[in-house]
């Protein structure tokens, strides 16, 4: 057995049995060993960010590390952007890079790097393997480490000797490590507070916006008065009809100010202190109010749920006192369609159990409202801030839960960053329905050039703003991918579009011609 099939044998011993990949010579004997490890599957990606961004989709739904296979420096280079947004999300990810044999790597080849210092942007552990007699245990630690708590991209290089040496074997799991304990006194000190006459909020994220420890959240804010409030971007929000709703931290730091305006002490529950996402002129960057107390109830390597659940028990919360959010239908739109429009028929025909992965951006601004009474689904957000996320990690949810529907909200710009997500899914036959707001323009940083101070934008700085010229035509696009796609300019003809992507198995993409809302 080589290098290349001790590792892949240890990733499946270890649960890790899907590979997002774009392979290239210094990988050819790991391609070679999927024929040997037939339970691990491979699915090839046009480019690395695709790549990366399915590994961390499939990581989200799956709940357990998705590995992704890459070509070298340069392949990682292209990666960086969703591994980027999945380090930001605490994503599971066993990020395998190829390099050159270890003997020809002081010959600086055309496409030798320093692939550590690249990797050190994106991940918590990194390891070159030395030795084919190291690489399995190596691999095996990779998948632990990625596991968490807390979890993260860890880095494994991979190089090419390595795998075609002979002598290898496979190595067992690794445990997972154990969530630090809760801090009994803690729980203690915040029931208190909360009991007090000082304001209060419970600030969610990571694990903590699962339906279950919602529940538990929802009765302390209701017991005790506090507010309960959900981090801008969550990983994985699990919401609709039936769950526990959350009003998330808003974008623009103005109105978060305002959401947490008058708040003497802040819970953090598996998320970070909230800041603003921009340096603006005259403007803080630390969103905590003057004078608030901030009290981390759960870090990213503990338990959510269980903190959370003493935190209920020692406030006396109740089973059933939790807030419920009841079925809604949208009402649908007609006449020339609108962002506004294409989210409403969203809400109104979203099926029970479906996955939305959610870039938007500004003309996704309203789904979120138009979709919580929904039946159940889970959110999935551009945790990192970097675009190009939402066709990748559509796709990674997709191969994670084939029974389940995958709607990708997708804002233009952000589209064309990764677009060849759209081939795999032909090739894989993903069931995920592609929503494109087509307003031909990068809105929202129209929207910025006036917050960051700038002067008007002139005719050449609103050039760069726009993405016309020629249109994108985005039926076309997808169709020379291998997608079936229909465009829509009117709500009645989304609304028809839409029902029948839904209704059928397949990838499939809508273009919703829209007018910029900004």
């Amino acid at each position: 057995m080589n290098g290349a099939q001790a590792l892949i044998r240890t990733l499946v011993q270890a649960g890790v049995d899907v590979c997002f990949m774009n392979p290239g010579t210094s990988e050819m004997h790991f391609v070679a060993a999927l024929d040997d490890v037939p339970e691990m599957r491979g699915v090839l990606a046009l480019f690395e960010g695709v790549a990366t961004g399915a590994a961390d989709g499939y990581a989200r739904i799956a709940d357990k590390p998705a590995s992704v296979l890459l070509h070298l420096g340069p392949g990682l280079g292209n990666g960086l952007a969703n591994l980027h947004n999945a380090r930001k999300g605490h994503v599971p990810v066993v990020n395998i890079v190829g390099d050159h044999a270890t003997y020809h790597k002081p010959f600086d080849a055309q496409l030798e790097s320093d692939i550590e210092t690249v990797a050190n942007n994106v991940s918590s552990w990194i390891r070159t393997s030395s030795s084919t007699a190291e690489v399995a245990t190596d691999a095996a630690e990779s998948v632990a480490v990625a596991a968490g708590p807390p979890a993260q991209v860890a880095t494994l290089i991979l190089p090419a000797d390595v795998s075609w040496t002979e002598g290898a074997e496979p190595a067992a799991a690794q445990p997972a490590a154990t969530p630090a304990p809760v801090d009994a006194d803690l729980v203690t000190e915040l029931a208190t507070i909360l009991g007090g006459d000082e304001p209060a909020a419970l600030f969610v994220g990571g694990r903590a916006c699962r339906a279950d420890a919602l529940v538990a959240a929802s009765r302390i804010a209701n017991t005790t008065g506090a507010k309960l409030l959900a981090e801008t971007f969550p990983t994985r929000l699990e919401r609709g009809a039936g769950r526990v709703p959350v009003e998330r931290l808003a974008y623009l730091a103005e109105f978060a100010t305002m959401q947490l305006d008058g708040v003497a002490h802040l819970i953090l529950v598996d998320a970070k202190s909230p800041v603003s996402f921009f340096a603006y002129p005259g403007k803080a960057s630390d969103l905590v109010p003057e004078g608030c107390t901030v009290h981390t109830l759960a870090a990213a390597d503990g338990d959510p749920l269980a903190a959370l659940e003493a935190l209920a028990t020692a406030v006396g919360a109740t089973a059933g006192s939790e807030t419920v959010q009841e079925p809604v239908v949208p009402e649908l739109a007609s006449g020339p369609l609108t962002a506004d429009a294409v989210c409403r028929t969203i809400g109104a025909m979203l099926p029970e159990g479906a996955i939305v992965s959610d870039e938007g951006n500004t003309s996704g601004l309203f789904a979120a409202g138009h979709t919580a009474g929904s039946p159940a689904h889970d959110w999935l957000c551009l945790t990192g801030g970097a675009i190009g996320q939402g066709l990748p990690v559509a796709l990674g949810a997709a191969v994670a839960a084939p029974d389940r529907k995958v709607i990708a909200l997708q804002a233009d710009g952000a589209a064309m960053y990764t677009l060849q997500a759209w081939w795999t899914m032909a090739r894989e036959n993903l069931d995920v329905v592609t929503v494109i707001f087509n307003n031909s323009s990068y809105a929202v940083l129209n929207m910025e050039l006036n917050r960051v101070g700038a002067t008007a934008g002139g005719p050449k700085a609103k050039e760069m703003l726009d993405i016309s010229r020629p249109d994108l035509d985005f039926v076309a696009l997808a169709t020379g991918m291998g997608v079936s796609a229909t465009r829509a300019t009117t709500a009645e003809e989304f609304a028809e579009q839409f029902a029948a992507a839904v209704a059928q198995r397949g990838p499939s993409v809508i273009e919703a011609v829209i007018p910029s809302i900004l």
